[in-house]
């Protein structure tokens, strides 16, 4: 992960966060954000330093101050070196602590990088690299069935063009029905008659007696049509050819049944196959993105030429040593009830159409760690960690954007390449899968109905279609998976009066939570630390 978490949230709110003695570098932030995503914006932003603020004195005050504007930005930095204690008892214990304190706490990033010349690196890029060998096999599957999806999809638009012929032959409109026929009957002369060679009707226009045997055989409407003289209201034919048309138009009709019987059959068995074939595909890229997830997390991704310190200097090619980066995310959702009730905020603040606004705690941990081989077969680090815990106030479209922009910059070429493979490929089909697999089901089983034949391959086939549960169930999740998406290049708009009073609260709050989580560690190491101030 390359964007710098303080930038992204400059980026997304750069009037307040980004440093406010570059008017410019403020206005080309958010024409950068509008233009490419906030992620491109983070690139240039610069966040504001840490500001003072006293939290004892700050209880003291009204919000109408909006003290929070005024020094949103805030870090408190802790740096803990102890080559003889691991390094998770600290990360499981601030962990522990801030899933009591906050109602949601979520790791936003999980970076390492190793020495070249430690064994670290080596299993661990041995793991990745088997990850991505399982994660291609089963890409290259999902290819070999999008290639047989592609022929299915084919050949059902030919079989409901074809269809289509039918249900016009049987429709009560006249001339839909004389043009579906016609129709037919050069298909049958094309496809079926051709077969006899000489003898087909083709093949007799070439000899004087039988000039008209095409004409005839296009004019019939039916067989009575073709054995009735032209007194009774039949076609005007010697009998010569009277004879070879009455043996082709009855053979005619004949296939005319047997054909859309066996046509009907075949369209419903290769859309039930399209079914299983599209949840092929699904189930492989299902299968694919766990390891392909495994190996991209097994990148060694970490950056700390970007940290404070001399983290990047410590990285030395032949020694035995990991940098790890960790990011947690606390979110604590403020509520104005109680300062609406202690008369600190106007009643309007409470009004439910305004956006919600949350205090946001981003505690960072900088590992540089010497990692050792347990009796487990895993790795326990040692070394010096540092830990930096700063607070935001942020409202509701911007915590999405925010979560928007980190899972974007988190989908690296590997992950992509799923998405490429499966996802993009299938998006191009939809619309052709969508007209096939959503079709009436009961027009299909009158259509089964009118065909007097029973599919031997239904029972077989019924395997594959999904039950009525399961499709409500992928209906939900899509619907979900929809709710979540965010456009990250969507400019928010700015805070009005009241929400400028919530933000500035939400703030106040972040930074006294920040400051506590951080107070509590240093107590529980024994550490020193100044009189309780929250």
């Amino acid at each position: 992960m390359a964007v710098n978490i303080h930038n992204l949230i400059a980026a997304i709110r750069p009037d307040l966060y980004c440093d406010k003695s570059d008017r410019e570098l403020i206005k080309k932030v958010k024409e950068v954000a509008a233009k490419e995503g906030y992620l491109k914006a983070a690139e240039i932003a610069k966040p504001r330093e840490t500001e003072p603020m006293d939290l004892v004195e700050i209880q003291f005050k009204s919000p109408a101050e909006k003290h929070g504007l005024k020094s949103p930005a805030q870090k408190n930095v802790l740096i803990y070196d102890s080559t003889s204690e691991g390094l998770e008892p600290t990360y499981f214990w601030i962990i522990d602590k801030m899933s009591e304190e906050y109602k949601k706490t979520e790791k936003l990033i999980d970076n390492f990088v190793s020495s070249p010349g430690s064994g670290h690196f080596s299993e661990m890029n041995m793991k990745a690299t088997k990850m991505q060998e399982e994660g291609m096999k089963l890409l290259g599957s999902a290819n070999q069935v999008i290639k047989s999806i592609l022929s299915l999809i084919y050949d059902l638009k030919e079989f409901k063009i074809r269809l289509a012929l039918y249900n016009d032959y049987h429709s009560e409109d006249k001339t839909k029905k004389n043009s579906a026929l016609l129709s037919l009957k050069q298909i049958w002369m094309d496809t079926v008659d051709v077969k006899r060679g000489p003898t087909a009707l083709k093949g007799l226009i070439q000899q004087f007696d039988y000039v008209t045997v095409i004409d005839a055989f296009m004019s019939a409407e039916s067989l009575e049509h073709v054995t009735k003289s032209e007194r009774e209201g039949g076609l005007d034919l010697n009998d010569r050819v009277r004879r070879i048309i009455q043996q082709r138009v009855g053979e005619f009709f004949r296939w005319i049944d047997e054909s859309e019987r066996e046509l009907r059959k075949r369209y419903q068995i290769e859309r039930t196959y399209l079914k299983s074939q599209v949840s092929t595909v699904k189930l492989y890229a299902r299968w694919a993105k766990p390891y392909l997830r495994a190996a991209q997390k097994l990148e060694q991704n970490a950056n700390p030429e970007s940290w404070s310190g001399s983290f990047a200097a410590g990285l030395v090619s032949a020694f035995n040593t990991s940098i790890l980066e960790l990011v947690l995310m606390g979110t604590a959702p403020y509520s104005p009830d109680a300062d609406i009730a202690q008369g600190d905020l106007p009643k309007i603040a409470g009004d439910k159409k305004l956006r919600k606004y949350a205090s946001l705690v981003l505690v960072e941990f900088h590992f540089r760690s010497i990692p050792e081989r347990t009796n487990q077969g895993g790795y326990g680090f040692r070394g010096r960690i540092e830990i930096i815990f700063s607070g935001y106030g942020l409202n509701e479209d911007e915590i999405k954007i925010f979560k928007s922009a980190l899972l974007k910059d988190d989908l690296k070429d590997v992950l992509q390449l799923v998405e490429g493979a499966t996802g993009e490929s299938l998006e191009v089909m939809m619309k052709d899968i969508d007209e096939f697999m959503k079709e009436d089901e009961k027009k299909e089983s009158k259509e089964e109905k009118k065909s007097g034949d029973v599919n031997p391959f239904s029972e077989l086939l019924s395997i594959f279609k999904p039950n009525k549960e399961e499709s409500k169930e992928e209906k939900k999740e899509e619907k979900s998976e929809k709710k979540e998406e965010f456009n990250d290049k969507k400019i928010i708009p700015k805070d009005s009066q009241v929400e400028e009073l919530l933000r500035s609260q939400a703030i106040i709050g972040a930074r006294r939570r920040a400051y506590r989580l951080y107070d509590l560690y240093k107590k529980s190491k024994g550490l020193f630390t100044v009189p309780d101030l929250v």
